[in-house]
């Protein structure tokens, strides 16, 4: 524990946190900031969310959940006790004595490290900073990104960091539909710039999950945390999709061969291939540093090639698909194909950088009918206009040529019913792999 003697308003801020007077404010409320804004609300703290999109500021004051991660009634409740609210009045970052930002940090299509909402957030922070005030970035980003742009945007007020405000990185860690992991059992990274703002980040989150926090030397060292998080995932799934193309070429089942391997209790991890990554992390995270090694002469060779082999998947799927219906005398241009599936993930309706959206772009360029089928997305923005997904029936089966599982959903989907109606199913999850049916139509990734 540091010793903050002699440090005046730090020791003020730091017994607001653990006597939970500290009035929280955090900025963006989707899928990162809510989950976190409601823990703090729960753990008794009075907080208020920030969102320039009025309809999240109105939902969230009428307790409308509108995130997966989040209990309706945990919502409902802390709306009632007050503990939480929302609003667009940036004005009132005055009233907080910490400022949770959560903001989006997107690739433009350079893949390109795009801050702009970052730098926002922090202009808007910095017009009302006051002293005593604990500023938290938990946006994922490069290394350097907390004290090389943020720093020197609120050091613009005159204030100075570590001495009258206090400033760290804790990267987020949401994995949308984990059942067993949420914001507030997932442990957690901070890293301050000084002792005493990481001391103090620490005790905030220690007040508020029912896990680990680690601290680490710098802001540097968290925001790297989470770059290699995601790097070694999206390099080991660039790895199995790449196994994938061999073992088909090869006559071999991959799925079987991941699942021999896994039998082995040390030195292998299984992961498996699919139609594309997807998500708000791992197909844009490690391109945060592929971009900034650049400043360091340095080129992250296995990153951008596992990120090539990963965007090659979702063409990968229809040329396979192409070749299977033309082996049974079927062309794919005016085919009619059902897309079963178009979440990144199963069981949740988060569409980012989903790679089905990818496979059906490809689709429609070979000029194939396509049916858009998904229990947990309704409707999504496509080209100029709404697509709305369709109901997914023994008629729309049996007059289909084929279908495509893109999104392993587990629950809203009969499986069964598919594969006994379906000509061909090109199951790119393994979807089917304990059910009873004819394994003579289904082909496997």
């Amino acid at each position: 524990m540091i010793d903050l003697r002699g440090f005046g308003g730090k020791i003020m801020l730091k017994e607001k946190i653990l006597n939970k007077t500290a009035k929280i404010g955090v900025l963006g409320l989707g899928y990162v900031g809510l989950p976190l804004a409601v823990e703090k609300a729960k753990a008794g703290y009075n907080v208020i969310g920030f969102d320039i999109q009025p309809d999240k500021v109105e939902k969230v004051n009428k307790g409308e959940n509108y995130i997966g991660d989040v209990v309706n009634e945990d919502l409902e409740e802390i709306i009632n006790n007050h503990k939480l609210e929302a609003t667009t009045d940036f004005d009132r970052l005055q009233e907080c004595d910490v400022i949770a930002i959560c903001v989006p940090t997107p690739l433009d299509k350079f893949k390109q490290p795009d801050l702009q909402y970052v730098i926002a957030s922090t202009n808007e922070v910095a017009k009302r900073l006051k002293k005593d005030v604990l500023v938290i970035l938990e946006s994922t980003t490069y290394p350097g990104t907390t004290e090389e742009v943020m720093k020197p945007i609120l050091e613009e007020t005159g204030l100075v960091c570590g001495k009258d405000f206090y400033l760290a990185f804790s990267p987020e860690r949401v994995d949308p539909g984990n059942i067993l992991y949420k914001t507030k059992n997932t442990p957690k990274v901070v890293g301050g710039v000084g002792e005493v703002s990481t001391d103090i980040a620490k005790t905030l989150y220690e007040s508020v999950l029912e896990a680990e926090v680690f601290v680490v030397s710098s802001p540097k060292e968290a925001e790297m945390a989470k770059i290699l998080e995601n790097t070694f995932r999206i390099v080991n799934i660039g790895l199995i999709n790449e196994m994938a193309i061999v073992a088909n070429k090869m006559g071999i089942n991959l799925w079987e061969v991941i699942d021999a391997a896994a039998t082995k209790p040390f030195g292998f991890m299984p992961f498996y291939p699919g139609p594309g990554v997807g998500g708000h992390c791992i197909p844009i995270d490690p391109f945060y540093l592929t971009y900034i090694a650049r400043r360091y002469d340095y080129h992250t060779r296995i990153i951008e090639l596992a990120g090539e082999i990963n965007d090659s998947m979702p063409e990968y799927v229809v040329e396979r698909l192409m070749k299977e219906l033309n082996n049974r005398k079927k062309c794919l241009n005016g085919s009619k194909i059902i897309m079963l599936g178009i979440a990144y993930k199963n069981d949740i309706d988060d569409m980012r950088e989903s790679p089905a959206l990818k496979v059906l772009e490809h689709l429609e360029k070979t000029g194939a009918n396509v049916s858009v089928v998904d229990p947990y997305v309704p409707s999504f923005q496509w080209n100029t206009g709404q697509l709305k997904t369709v109901e997914l029936t023994k008629e729309l089966i049996q007059t289909s040529d084929a279908v495509v599982i893109t999104t392993g959903h587990k629950k809203g989907v009969d499986y069964k019913m598919v594969c006994e109606n379906a000509k061909v199913v090109f199951d790119t999850k393994n979807c089917l792999k304990d059910l009873d049916i004819d394994r003579e139509k289904i082909i496997l990734l």
